[in-house]
């Protein structure tokens, strides 16, 4: 009977051994295709910004080193960009937008033309900067015939996003603040928003985004290219 009881036990344990061995992989099977799902969701968006940004320099027939000395960014780090090998930061993308004479939104949307109307949730591009956890959403992306866009920003608490400059001057802005707490800088005047507040400027200049708070901030952005 002794014999038995320390024969039983090895054999029960392996039983749970293998228990846990098939859970484990059970769920590391799911993890790993929710995380290929959203890769892919995010790669077709830096695939849609390099094609774009390869066409831009294309058609204004800039080389990478003349991109490079326009916009501060090195030809090795364009050239990555371009060959969608590389996540463009927010700051990157705001010098290459600057450069263009785009917003960001219109670089985001997608190639094919569409009429403006009904743009449904799943269809409205989702951007997310690798260096501060910015994500942006363009809610209305740019259409022809449209003079606006709305886009719906994520700022992490603690991050911060700045720009150099407009994309295009004169642009615009009416930020809403939906959740959160934020600090605004508009070419050098600061604003501390709180969740409700409203900001409406002319953007020509840098502005600089802080997530202040313990949970960052949320808000809409109307633009209006006047």
């Amino acid at each position: 009977m002794t014999e038995w009881k320390t024969l039983a036990a090895p054999r029960g344990f392996s039983l749970a051994l293998a228990v846990v061995s098939l859970l484990r992989y059970s769920l590391n099977i799911e993890m790993t295709i929710a995380t290929e799902a959203q890769v892919a969701s995010l790669s077709e968006v830096e695939r849609r910004i390099a094609q774009r940004l390869a066409r831009l320099r294309a058609d204004h027939g800039w080389s990478l080193d003349a991109l490079a000395e326009r916009t501060g960014i090195s030809r090795a780090t364009l050239s990555r960009l371009e060959r969608c090998e590389l996540s463009p930061t927010a700051a990157m993308l705001g010098s290459l937008c600057a450069v263009y004479g785009w917003t960001l939104s219109r670089l985001m949307a997608d190639a094919e033309a569409r009429p403006p109307g009904f743009v449904p949730a799943a269809e409205q591009a989702e951007w997310t900067d690798p260096e501060s956890g910015y994500r942006r959403r363009a809610v209305s992306p740019p259409a022809a015939g449209l003079c606006g866009e709305l886009v719906e920003v994520h700022m992490p608490a603690g991050a911060s996003v700045s720009y150099d400059t407009s994309p295009v001057a004169g642009l615009e802005h009416h930020l809403w603040l939906l959740e959160g707490s934020l600090t605004l800088e508009v070419e050098g005047a600061s604003y501390n928003l709180r969740a409700g507040d409203c900001l409406r400027y002319l953007l020509y200049g840098p502005t600089r985004f802080h997530g202040t708070g313990k949970r960052g901030a949320r808000y809409v952005v109307a633009i209006v290219q006047r």
